[in-house]
């Protein structure tokens, strides 16, 4: 009963963070705010390392004490790059059945990568969180189906494959030996109060549940679990033939051994037998959902083919409004790609920076950032980028318009043009006279005080592929 009720929990949660990250209904009724993340974002606020990053941690002690009463349920039941490995792993169960055999405590390996993990969170060194971070691990696998980048389909599908072989081969491996989260959890873990427990009574000695924990936490031979490494699955309940097996509370006096510091440890058992298709069905409905095709203009009015426009090169990236500065969203951000999804303008894109690596910037080659959205800040669970109204959004200078002589074509075509100033929305670029080869033409000029940096300039500016003005980021935004 209780592996089936983990299951069905684990089917809804990867479920909705599924569809969150697809963005399911992000554009449904956008002008009154209403879409699938109003009422699904909590799915991505109760992540462990964006709980903790956004503040108060108010949802990060409720999970260590869920953990310290139940144990592990977060890994099996909310982490969806947890519950994407059961699945891989259910997959391996189909060619080879009781494959498992319980392993030492890799304690040297988890507790270092834990170490540098933290360290780096500390420092901002963004390269080494946000390739070991589970939450936005699995939004970068998500969205590399139809976000087209070429550096995010990469790292998502390398970190995926080798996810897969080590699901496939090892059950929770990486979970038990890599994933910093899981390395934190297990600190509790070892004193929570319910535990899957073996009863040496009844207990004889068959090995199934061993062999079918995809924790490798159980060892029958010694009659003990390492709860450290136990992800509360309940495989091992389901396989034990002679009721031997059960989750209760823990008492200080017991048949039932734990291997929290002894080199023996085992841990809880896990099966990954049957009673998955559960899993397979509900990821296949998601991924399925993720693969939409985003059309792109490529002639105008079926006449003459347009040339793609191609980002400048930018001294500063600019960041969303909300992010409040460049360090911020540096210390902050995981990189999930939430944010990237939810952007109904498709103006962020993840960065190649080593130093911001995955995370947002701003690029308006196919759109603009319009004054009045602000959906990226009511989707991020980190608080990387916080909450802001739209009047909020308005008086954000999150960078500055750019003159390029050279590119604009009232200078080398000798047309008349405008179309920056007409269509910034806060009248930061008038047109004023200028002289060009002996004739007066009329070229934009930008009040930097006024430009929010929004980029309507920059993405109406006929001159291709380069634009003849574009937008430099802010390090520290500003407000008027």
């Amino acid at each position: 009963m209780l592996r089936k009720l983990r299951i069905v929990l684990a089917v809804i949660m990867i479920l909705l963070i599924t569809l969150l990250f697809v963005g399911v209904g992000y554009g449904i009724s956008y002008e009154l705010g209403h879409g699938f993340d109003q009422w699904t974002g909590w799915a991505a606020k109760i992540q462990f390392i964006p709980a903790l990053l956004s503040m108060p941690f108010v949802i990060t002690a409720i999970i260590i004490a869920i953990t310290l009463i139940f144990g592990r349920i977060y890994c099996s039941v909310i982490c969806p790059l947890g519950i994407m490995q059961d699945i891989y792993s259910w997959l391996g169960g189909k060619f080879k059945k009781n494959r498992f055999s319980y392993v030492k405590e890799h304690k040297w390996l988890r507790y270092t990568i834990c170490a540098i993990f933290v360290v780096c969170l500390i420092f901002g060194f963004v390269p080494v969180t946000t390739l070991l971070e589970p939450y936005g691990n699995y939004g970068r696998i998500v969205t590399s189906f139809y976000l087209r980048n070429i550096t995010l389909s990469i790292i998502a599908w390398v970190v995926m494959l080798i996810l897969g072989v080590l699901a496939f081969l090892y059950g929770r491996a990486y979970c038990n030996s890599i994933c910093p989260v899981g390395t934190i959890l297990s600190l509790f873990s070892r004193f929570a109060v319910f535990r899957v427990q073996l009863d040496k009574d009844k207990c004889k000695q068959c090995g199934l549940c061993e062999k079918n924990c995809k924790s490798r936490a159980i060892d029958v031979k010694n009659g003990k679990i390492d709860y450290s490494r136990c992800v509360l699955c309940f495989d091992c309940t389901n396989q034990c033939k002679f009721d031997a097996m059960h989750y209760k509370g823990w008492k200080p006096v017991s048949k039932v051994e734990t291997a929290t510091e002894e080199p023996s440890a085992s841990g809880t058992s896990s099966q990954v037998d049957q009673g998955r298709r559960s899993f397979l069905v509900g990821a296949a409905l998601a991924t399925g959902t993720a693969v939409m095709a985003q059309a792109e203009m490529k002639v105008d009015g079926g006449l003459a083919v347009i040339t793609e426009k191609q980002a400048p090169k930018r001294e500063t990236p600019i960041t969303p409004p909300g992010s409040v500065s460049a360090r911020h969203m540096q210390q902050y951000c995981v990189a999930c790609q939430l944010c990237i999804s939810a952007c109904p303008n498709h103006v962020l894109r993840p960065s190649t920076d080593l130093m911001r690596f995955m995370q947002p910037t701003l690029s308006y080659e196919v759109g603009y950032c319009r004054p009045e959205c602000t959906r990226c800040s009511q989707v991020c669970p980190t608080g990387a980028i916080k909450p802001i109204t739209k009047e909020e959004k308005t008086a954000i200078h999150m960078g500055h318009a750019v003159w390029v002589k050279a590119n604009c074509v009232v200078l080398t075509d000798g047309v008349s043009c405008g179309n920056c100033a007409r269509h910034c929305p806060t009248g930061a670029i008038q047109m004023v006279e200028y002289n060009h080869n002996g004739q007066t033409v009329m070229i934009p000029a930008v009040n930097e005080s006024r430009c929010i940096g929004c980029g309507a300039c920059e993405n109406l500016c006929p001159s291709r592929p380069f634009s003849a003005i574009y937008v430099e980021g802010n390090q520290m935004h500003h407000v008027n």
